[in-house]
């Protein structure tokens, strides 16, 4: 499986996808437009986000939802 990567020219504004082998080096030019100045553009982190919720519950641990959610009024979340 090769990587893949993703770039895009600044003269355009196209994105392309590219997989790199070893022995292919990184593009020089754009294929739309045949601009030099690309750069390769770098995906936002996956954050896995863990916690001790449990299916079916709210924030709170709460079965029953809030009439008015903590996060709306500016108060933190009100754990019973």
């Amino acid at each position: 499986m090769m990587p893949t990567y993703d770039y895009q020219c600044h003269d355009c504004g196209h994105v392309w996808e590219v997989r790199l082998h070893q022995a292919t080096g990184v593009p020089d030019k754009c294929p739309l437009c045949g601009g030099q100045d690309i750069h390769r553009l770098f995906p936002a982190p996956y954050i896995a986000k863990g916690g001790s919720r449990h299916p079916g519950h709210t924030c709170c641990g709460r079965q029953e939802r809030c009439e008015k959610p903590p996060c709306s009024t500016g108060e933190g979340c009100r754990k019973r």
